[in-house]
């Protein structure tokens, strides 16, 4: 069973962009995510995505960026839908990604998203047994997809968002991250959404609040203002 914050974290791999302008996959998806008003909308949406990412790829076969949104929208389908076949199919799609490009930090970022949101949702044991998400899979790749991601304020952004949701004892961790994006480069529309992100959270960590920031983090990640 899949409830509305399942995988959640596909959703920020999109770049911001006004309704209006959203005629590519990300954009689409992106509007989805952060402004879509209920799951209705949401959903036509994400159709509207993949519809445009089948598009693109009868075009170009094997396209990175239509393959990795084309994963992402069908992840969202399995959050809104509670799909256990699409949320399987998006991982498979990650996974792939992952193993043509093992130094893909998005596709690092996408998988860690997959196994650790499924685990926020549903607990460790069920989905385990129902998806075969894994908290350690998830920590890797999450870990790995900071190490990659180079310079931006993205990557430890969201891993800071994640991680306090994920574990508000390890206040410590969650706090590096934070601390680094608040201090990292913005040079696309997504860096600077996640550094707002990091500091939202970044004065209730350093006091030592991590009920708060645990909780501000979940509003903070994609369709976390989503009506449930």
């Amino acid at each position: 069973m899949y409830r509305p914050t399942l995988i959640a974290l596909c959703a920020i791999y999109t770049v911001s962009s006004s309704p209006a302008m959203a005629d590519t996959p990300r954009e689409l998806l992106t509007t989805a995510a952060f402004q879509a008003p209920d799951k209705a909308k949401a959903l036509a949406l994400i159709g509207q995505a993949i519809t445009a990412s089948d598009r693109i790829l009868a075009a170009r076969p094997g396209d990175h960026e239509a393959t990795l949104q084309r994963g992402i929208a069908i992840g969202y389908r399995a959050k809104l839908t509670r799909s256990r076949s699409d949320a399987r199919a998006a991982l498979g799609i990650f996974e792939k990604l992952a193993a043509q490009n093992p130094r893909d930090a998005e596709a690092q970022m996408v998988i860690a998203g997959w196994h650790l949101d499924a685990i926020d949702q549903l607990g460790g044991f069920l989905a385990r047994t129902a998806l075969g998400a894994k908290t350690q899979t998830g920590e890797t790749a999450l870990t790995r997809a900071v190490s990659l991601g180079g310079d931006r304020a993205f990557y430890p952004g969201l891993a800071a968002l994640m991680q306090i949701r994920k574990d508000p004892a390890d206040i410590a961790q969650v706090r590096r991250w934070a601390e680094a994006a608040a201090k990292a480069p913005t040079p696309t529309p997504l860096d600077a959404q996640m550094k707002r992100g990091a500091l939202a959270i970044l004065p209730s960590l350093r006091a030592g609040d991590t009920r708060t920031a645990a909780t501000l983090a979940r509003k903070l990640l994609p369709f976390g203002k989503l009506p449930s």
